[in-house]
């Protein structure tokens, strides 16, 4: 079974950050031009203070009426305290229950206490795929007698 960790290294563990006193305008901005759905939120001490994913702008500003030129990030971001987050050692499988059970598009990884990535969806779903597919290739081939 693939570990987070495993899924991290293979992705690589870069992750986009802005400030909470950033306009909501220039996180959509910067999620556009990386093609990604969730910032984290870096407070000045380069602690989390949150996430603020494509959710959260549609439903605390255009639902609103706020506007995001106007609002600054820790507005609408989820705070650290109501962030699910994984750690390192869990399994990707792990990622997906608590993805489909909570609603959410995207994990944050801790490692002892220390931000260490973030894992999204589309990450878990492929990984997930591929494994599975190494998998039907194995038994295919023992069912084919490439073993014998």
């Amino acid at each position: 079974m693939k570990t987070v960790k495993d899924l991290l290294s293979e992705k690589g563990s870069a992750v986009w950050s802005i400030s909470p006193k950033a306009k909501v305008f220039d996180a959509l901005k910067l999620m556009s031009e990386k093609q990604i759905g969730a910032l984290m939120v870096m407070d000045d001490k380069g602690g989390v203070a949150g996430i603020m994913t494509e959710r959260d702008y549609a439903r605390k500003i255009i639902l609103l009426g706020k506007t995001s030129k106007e609002t600054a990030v820790q507005e609408i971001m989820t705070p650290t305290d109501k962030m699910y987050y994984v750690k390192p050692s869990n399994t990707v499988e792990e990622c997906m229950v608590l993805m489909t059970g909570k609603h959410v598009r995207h994990l944050p990884v801790c490692d002892e206490g220390k931000f260490a990535g973030l894992v999204s969806i589309g990450d878990v779903v492929k990984s997930i795929i591929s494994e599975k597919e190494t998998l039907i290739n194995q038994l295919s081939d023992y069912i084919g007698g490439k073993y014998l």
